[in-house]
């Protein structure tokens, strides 16, 4: 039975393929399609990706050590079967100088759409084992992001050799950009 996060909750994973899977539903008549875009940043312990390939979305759709892999892009979401994207990890090949995988989910376009997540509604990360499809957990976020353009979902985070999930649900204004600054800024 799968288990109803809180943001801030955290679980233990057990699993070395997991399945992270993100969906919502958009409000009808903002005028444009919504195009939420997932991403995952793949972190050292200096809270930044040691290189570019660390950094899993629409651009780049596998990590370089090839333990994450995103389904590709969801250009319109309210996918009737639920997840609108999804992103596979294989932690068992996670390299080892990773600690953290942050999920995100921005708005593509979100300035000139004038867009923003207090349009968007049933949006949430679930947890599920890749192999058996099975549900572990799911985190609603039931906020209201009445000006936020970018959330941070989540993060598996690894403690004392063990993989955990925390359900985060933090907004921010911005786009991807925002998350490229703050995680991969080397490179930015």
């Amino acid at each position: 039975m799968a288990i109803n996060l809180t943001k801030g909750q955290r679980i233990e994973i057990g699993l070395s393929k997991v399945g992270v899977g993100l969906g919502w539903d958009p409000n009808e008549g903002t005028g444009f399609d919504f195009d939420l875009d997932a991403s995952a940043f793949m972190l050292g312990e200096n809270k930044q990706i040691p290189e570019e390939r660390f950094f899993v979305f629409y651009g780049n759709q596998k990590s370089s050590d090839g333990s994450v892999e995103s389904s590709g892009d969801d250009t319109t979401g309210g996918s009737s079967d639920g997840d609108d994207e999804t992103l596979t990890i294989d932690l068992s090949k996670v390299d080892n100088r990773i600690q953290e995988i942050i999920f995100t989910v921005t708005i593509y376009e979100f300035e000139a759409r004038k867009q923003n997540f207090g349009q968007v509604r049933n949006s949430f990360i679930r947890i599920y084992n890749a192999q058996t499809n099975e549900e572990i957990a799911k985190y609603d976020l039931d906020e209201d992001f009445s000006v936020e353009t970018a959330v941070e979902f989540g993060r598996l985070y690894k403690r004392n050799g063990e993989w955990k999930f925390e359900a985060m649900g933090i907004g921010y204004k911005g786009g991807l950009q925002y998350f490229v600054n703050k995680y991969a800024s080397q490179f930015a």
